[in-house]
């Protein structure tokens, strides 16, 4: 059962319902709307004598009977089956925003309403029937009639056209609510409630017809034969169609997600692939089925949930809407099958599933009695009641489809980080910072900066979570206040986009309600299956912050920031640009690094605003407030010897000089020190070690210190110090944080062993003893780390003294652990098994994602690896997650990769060479991609190189999207290869299927130098995209005005126009900085161009928009305040009818 998608579900009310049923029951009436008692029988008598009943005159009071239809083909069906149609309603509540039709069925008056366009669910269900309550308040009886998903089953032969009507079974009334969140084949879903009994009358009566049908058979065909025929215009949208089209594919056929091609050419028509059924008697092409119906806010396509559902609770149909009526809404629902609730698509079904409902629904109230009605209750006398459980539902939907925007637009969440940053504190430390009288300066000014560099180890990122827990607490009761923070660690590679959304995605969750300008984003993106770019998301935060009082910005670790295709310098520009625009407050912490530092220099106008700084350094109380609340892990000589305690608090406090890291190690160094001897000894040698002279290197105290630690490891047992070494390994080199789980499944990896031994997991304390200290455990995210970023860096210089190849041994792991058995079935079909196969492989990510990067560093022999490479169905289940995403699953998850692609996507030169010997270079594996498409993508030079000497087509496009390794270079920014595959005879201009070429995406993309080399080896600069777009118009679309400079002073041509006639400077004033219109203007821009759409001029959207500077810009430039649009209107008249006095002055001025 569709929704929402193609034509035949668009729900269009008013024009398309007209066109299709025609004037034959549409009545215009001319009386006055309440008929008078007195009225004359001569008077009824020539109404009658005239063709045209009675209207009911719109009086709402004499509507008891409520139907509710969903979509468009619902509604017309509903409509055709009225015996006779009136204009109204009398009176409509101002709240209500339904549309309604009014009629007559037999005895009956029928209000039918409609679902709003692009809106189903049980949410929008139960607000449809609120309105409708207000409305007309003595409805006493509601139909939920439309189309849902049959649940075929060996005791319910439903087919498609059948109807299933809602009747209490097994305890249910008739309908249950249920949630399985995304509705693709696969997801699990989870029972809610149970939902009320449908009224009395309509159960009476849809018994009493049961019985009738059993002993007559029913008029459903014959009904709908009449429609049709009365309806020509509705046969082809509404007729039965062919019964060869009902196919029930068996449950596991599943049709792809990302082909919209029919299922007889996806799927097969293969007899194996259906369930075998026998052919039905004409008189029973239609069965009615009674039951239960499932309902949910989702539509279902998973034949797995449908089977289970329907064996364990006697599902016999899904639909989304009931479940927003029946618990307030006294409903019967009532559905036609139009499919069979799984992947396969059947749209040719939903007009003729609609009408057997319909004259179903018809049926069953030409044997509803009025006086069975009466006795009904009032639906209205429980509005309250209705609009709490409307309220429920809505706020329960709102923020389901609220958190899902906000994850969509990032994944990245440093709240796991604050909360193990803040419980590793010591209660009371820090205190001097959050009293200081900077740090409450800062608190009470608004757009200021207060930076606070610190040595390493002194511990900055606790003192950065105790600011954000305390301007938290503090501004707990304003919540327009808005805290957001940012924690940048070592291992974590991040995009200034990811940074930026993460930023946005903090404010939007202090509203109470989605930001409009997160859901235009999210609406933007969301059907194309695109990112925001980062000049989308500047300007939303742009729009978003000032509808706050103060926005506080913490970051902490500007010296661990690692930027992917960009730089540390680009982030800082932003916050920069972020407060110069916004005003924000901003704290930072990082090391003494100068480049970083002078972004915090009052000097210059292009640092942060307002900066003070304060030097973090470890409080000497503070310190010795740590060591006092971990004395409980020294020997008992200590616990025993108050007064040795003090000696330790004091020597050590006073040796490491404000590094609280270096306390730790010293504190994890006597642990093993058992008499008081022993104990003086280390605490004299931390003296002498540290700070024996005024020309002390504060990196080598900590190098000094990790020796020691170090040493301290090797000295253990043969199988403690190797489990150490192994353990400290793959912390310093994986390609990122591992979870305690993963670490512990890659120790327990065999080389050269089949299976994986569960018997040889280690216990993830061990692990953490075994390591003297160096490593620790975030709790919140189960994270396993090294105790700081100095220790990375350490063990990274050290690592020939520590280490045998570590890179080389973590490849092998990973391979080793892809070639298990397990994985011999290649990749999953459905997202279930993927799931299933991450959780009981918990080492299958990591291997899977990062196998080939430690092949690389270490260069690793093809030989090593060549028989993990030559197993087809373990490359699939490895190239299956490259990545994984479940919304990216249907689309890439499903393709194969080979061994050569494999190996060209890690770009490993030495295995890339093994593969070329029996692989063709410019093979294409399941994505329609060639090994030098990923090699570009990813940046392998070298990798490159060879596949061009081994004979690789440069010119050789993408299958998918078109697009040639130059484009797929030029737009990753990758200047070498752009270089090396123009060399190699790439045609510089090559298209894309949008029509986009290289130097179109480099200039986007904002790659500069890619962009000059390309104008250098002939690329045509005024090339245009399918919309007839320059470069030059993209430019200044994105709102860079150093690419529109650079591309004006390489000859771009200014006045190029596209496919709707706008030109760069047209598209430029759409924009909210004028900075690029002025610029085109003086470099020549034709002041006045008008698009073909509207007609409008640059003038006339500046006036509309009421910008006032860039009126004034136009003005001065020429521009013609007189010409009119396609409607007439001049910006004068677009000014004055939006009020902007301002701009009506000037404009009058200028006339």
């Amino acid at each position: 059962m569709e929704r929402g998608n193609g034509p035949k579900r668009t729900l269009q009310i008013d024009d398309d319902d007209e066109a299709v049923l025609g004037d034959a029951k549409r009545r215009n009436f001319d009386e006055a709307q309440d008929e008078s008692p007195k009225k004359t029988e001569s008077q009824h008598a020539a109404r009658e004598k005239s063709g045209r009943p009675y209207q009911l005159k719109g009086i709402n009071s004499k509507y008891h009977v409520g139907w509710i239809s969903a979509i468009h083909p619902e509604n017309v069906a509903a409509r055709a089956f009225l015996d006779d149609e009136y204009d109204g309603p009398y009176y409509k509540s101002s709240t209500d925003s339904n549309d309604y039709t009014l009629g007559k069925i037999k005895e009956h008056n029928v209000v039918v309403a409609v679902l709003p366009a692009g809106e189903y669910g049980v949410a929008s269900a139960a607000q449809v029937a609120a309105n409708m309550m207000r409305t007309f308040s003595n409805i006493k009886i509601g139909l939920m009639v439309g189309i849902g998903g049959g649940a075929p089953h060996q005791k319910h032969d439903i087919r498609l056209g059948d109807v299933v009507v809602s009747v209490p079974r097994n305890g249910f009334g008739g309908v249950f609510h249920y949630n399985f969140g995304k509705s693709i084949q696969g997801k699990k879903f989870q029972e809610t409630k149970h939902l009320n009994m449908p009224p009395i009358s309509l159960l009476a009566a849809g018994n009493g017809l049961k019985s009738q049908y059993a002993l007559r058979g029913h008029p459903l065909i014959r009904n709908i034969d009449d429609i049709l025929e009365k309806y020509p215009d509705l046969q082809e949208e509404f007729s039965r169609p062919d019964p060869g089209s009902d196919r029930l594919y068996k449950s596991d056929i599943i049709h792809a997600s990302d082909d919209d091609a029919p299922c007889a050419e996806v799927c097969s028509q293969d007899l194996s692939c259906l369930v075998a059924r026998s052919e039905r008697p004409k008189r029973k092409e239609i069965t009615i089925h009674y039951g239960l119906i499932a309902s949910a806010d989702n539509l279902l396509k998973d034949a797995h949930i449908r089977d289970k559902l329907s064996m364990e609770k006697d599902v016999l149909c899904f639909e989304m809407e009931a479940a927003g009526l029946m618990d307030n809404f006294p409903c019967l629902a009532i559905r036609g099958i139009c499919d069979y609730s799984d992947t396969h698509k059947n749209d040719e079904w939903q007009g003729y599933a609609a009408m057997t409902a319909a004259a179903y629904a018809k049926n069953l109230l030409e044997r509803v009695r009025p006086e069975q009605v009466e006795d009904e209750k009032n639906i209205s006398e429980v509005l309250s009641d209705v609009q709490d459980g409307v309220h429920k539902l809505l706020e329960t939907h709102h923020e389901r489809q609220y958190q899902h925007i906000l994850d969509w637009l990032t994944q990245v969440n440093y709240a796991p980080l604050q909360s193990d940053f803040l419980r590793k504190r010591q209660p009371q430390t820090g205190q001097w910072l959050l009293d200081s009288t900077a740090f409450q300066e800062w608190i009470k000014t608004s757009k200021q900066t207060l930076f606070c560099p610190g040595i390493p180890g002194a511990g900055k990122t606790t003192l950065t979570s105790v600011v954000v827990d305390y301007l938290q607490e503090r501004f707990r009761d304003q919540q327009n206040i808005a805290i957001t923070y940012i924690y940048f660690q070592y291992n974590v590679e991040q995009t200034v986009d990811d940074v930026l959304l993460n930023l946005l995605k903090q404010l939007a969750q202090t509203q109470g309600s989605l930001p409009s300008v997160v859901g235009e984003l999210y609406d933007k993106h969301k059907g194309r299956q695109t990112r925001p770019c980062l000049d989308e998301t500047r300007r939303a935060l742009q729009v978003l912050i000032p509808q706050y009082p103060r926005v506080f910005i913490v970051i902490d670790g500007l010296d661990e920031c690692q930027i992917v295709g960009g730089s540390r310098n680009d982030f800082l520009a932003e916050m920069i640009d972020l407060q110069a625009n916004c005003g924000t407050s901003v704290f930072a912490t990082s090391r003494f690094l100068p480049d970083i530092t002078e972004k915090f220099d009052n000097k210059s106008s292009l640092n942060f605003i307002g900066s003070k700084q304060i030097e973090i350094r470890a409080d000497v109380e503070d310190i010795k407030k740590y060591l006092g609340g971990h004395m409980h892990q020294l020997p008992s000589v200590v616990q025993n010897h108050p007064e040795l305690q003090l000696k330790i608090k004091t020597r050590i406090a006073e040796a490491v000089d404000g590094m609280f890291l270096l306390a730790k190690i010293y504190l994890d160094f006597l642990e093993d020190k058992l008499t008081p001897k022993a104990i003086n000894n280390a605490l004299d040698k931390f003296q002498r070690q540290n700070w024996g002279s005024d020309s002390y290197d504060r990196s080598q105290v900590l190098a000094n210190a990790f020796d020691d630690a170090m040493q301290r490891v090797n000295a253990q047992s043969p199988g403690r110090r190797e489990l150490a070494l192994q353990v400290l390994g793959w912390i310093t080199f994986a390609w990122r944080a591992l979870t305690t789980l993963e670490l512990r499944h890659a120790l327990a990896v065999e080389l050269n062993q089949p299976e994986f031994d569960e018997n040889n997991l280690a216990d993830i304390q061990d692990l953490v003893s075994v390591c003297a200290g160096l490593v620790t455990i975030d709790e919140e995210s189960m994270a396993i780390r090294l105790v700081h970023y100095t220790l990375q860096e350490y063990l990274e210089n050290t690592q020939d003294k520590w280490f045998r190849n570590p890179q080389a041994q973590m490849a092998l792991k990973c391979v080793t652990y892809l070639s298990f058995s397990a994985f011999e079935s290649g990749r999953c079909r459905r997202v279930q098994d993927m799931e299933e196969r991450l959780r009981l492989h918990p080492f299958y990510h990591y291997a899977a994602c990062n196998w080939g990067h430690h092949a690389r560093e270490a260069e690793t022999p093809y030989g090593d690896i060549e028989y993990f490479l030559c197993c087809q169905k373990k490359v699939e289940a490895c190239s299956q997650l490259l990545p994984y995403s479940p919304i990216l699953f249907g689309r890439h998850g499903r393709r194969k990769m080979y061994g050569l692609h494999l190996a060209a996507y890690f770009g490993i030169d030495s295995v890339v060479s093994g593969q070329l010997v029996n692989t063709d270079p410019n093979s294409r594996d399941g994505n329609g991609r060639t090994p030098i498409s990923y090699a570009v993508q990813n940046g392998h030079v070298a990798v490159v190189q060879l596949l061009l000497e081994h004979g690789a087509d440069a010119n050789l496009n993408y299958e998918f999207g078109s697009a040639s390794p130059l484009l797929i270079a030029a737009f990753s920014g990758h200047l070498a290869i752009v270089k090396l595959l123009l060399d190699k005879g790439a045609k510089v201009d090559s298209k894309n299927e949008y029509g986009g070429t290289a130097l179109w995406h480099a200039m986007v993309e904002g790659h500069k130098a890619v962009v000059e080399l390309l104008l250098e080896k002939g690329a045509n600069i005024d090339s245009k995209d399918i919309n007839e777009q320059t470069p030059l118009m993209a430019a200044a679309i994105h709102g860079d005005a150093s690419m529109v400079m650079f591309l004006l002073e390489k000859g771009a041509d200014i006045n190029t126009k596209d496919r709707n006639r706008r030109t760069s400077l047209w598209l430029a004033s759409k924009k909210p900085d004028a900075a690029i219109v002025k610029l085109l203007l003086e470099k020549g821009a034709h002041v006045d161009p008008q698009d073909d759409d509207e007609g409008k001029t640059p003038l006339m959207w500046a006036a509309m928009r009421g910008k006032e500077s860039l009126v004034s810009l136009l003005l001065q430039n020429g521009a013609n305040c007189t010409i009119k649009d396609n409607n007439g209107r001049t910006p004068l008249s677009w000014a004055e009818e939006k009020g902007y006095k301002t701009i009506v002055q000037m404009l009058k001025r200028q006339r």
